[in-house]
């Protein structure tokens, strides 16, 4: 039996989630789709039609997650992109900590044709965490909404 990608758990006042994927790349992921999908009501319907590089660095698994969703929220906010897919081509260990590499997809923001479900504001440290399970990993991420 396979984990499904992401799923919500309750939370009083914000959205938090866990992400699951058989590598730290599809982890990071999983957890940026789970983002975008508080984000946008049909995220399905994005097209690949733009296309964003990144390359982050940060000295732990968590500040690089924590790193990579606020990046594309960065990118979201202020480049006015939608994003729906998400490919990380990999996540090294360096002298430095970690090194993200990889790119996300998406369009133009189109109000006639995007409906917004929820706005996230900011991702936050709480409860964060990017964790080695028996098999693969998993994330907890808490977006402020």
């Amino acid at each position: 039996m396979s984990l499904p990608a992401y799923e919500y758990l309750s939370h009083p006042a914000d959205v938090r989630f866990r992400a699951f994927g058989n590598t730290l790349e599809e982890v990071f992921e999983h957890s940026a789709l789970a983002m975008f999908n508080v984000i946008v009501t049909n995220i399905s319907n994005i097209k690949p039609e733009r296309s964003v590089d990144l390359e982050l660095e940060s000295n732990g698994l968590e500040n690089l997650l924590y790193n990579y969703l606020s990046e594309l929220l960065f990118q979201f906010e202020v480049e006015e992109i939608i994003f729906g897919e998400f490919h990380v081509d990999s996540i090294i260990q360096a002298d430095t900590g970690y090194i993200l590499k990889g790119r996300a997809q998406g369009e133009d923001i189109d109000l006639t044709r995007h409906a917004f479900e929820t706005e996230v504001k900011a991702v936050t440290y709480h409860q964060l965490s990017v964790t080695k399970e028996d098999v693969g990993y998993s994330t907890q991420v808490i977006v402020d909404t």
